[in-house]
């Protein structure tokens, strides 16, 4: 099963930053919308940001604009997330997701998302 490859989670305290890595095989991620979703604990999963590796264009969750900042590298099919003044609500697993070309959907449909990474835990301490 193609699984996409995260990094970059850890522990911080509230204000700081951290970088979230995902890698994808070419094909998966070639002109493919990618998503970053989350997952609080004992909540449901939610769609964080979001890019388009052909064109580019983003979009972000309201809770998370001017904060976090999602950008690609088409040499190295890698998504990254980076993310500022942590706040402790934005603890959660995080898990990078690209959209199976045969589903439609909105950028925070995770159904349509046929490809997903491990997780990686993001915890924010006040």
């Amino acid at each position: 099963q193609v699984q996409l490859v995260e990094s970059g989670g850890g522990s911080v305290q509230a204000g700081g930053s951290l970088r979230l890595t995902c890698a994808a095989p070419e094909y998966v991620y070639r002109s493919n919308l990618m998503t970053w979703f989350r997952q609080p604990p004992g909540k449901e999963r939610e769609g964080v940001a979001a890019i388009y590796t052909g064109f580019g264009s983003t979009h972000y969750a309201a809770s998370v604009k001017g904060r976090f900042t999602i950008s690609k590298d088409n040499a190295k099919n890698t998504v990254y997330l980076q993310m500022n003044s942590l706040k402790p609500e934005d603890t959660a697993m995080y898990y990078c997701a690209a959209q199976d070309r045969q589903l439609t959907g909105t950028w925070t449909d995770d159904r349509s998302f046929g490809y997903w990474g491990q997780g990686t835990q993001v915890t924010v301490s006040s």
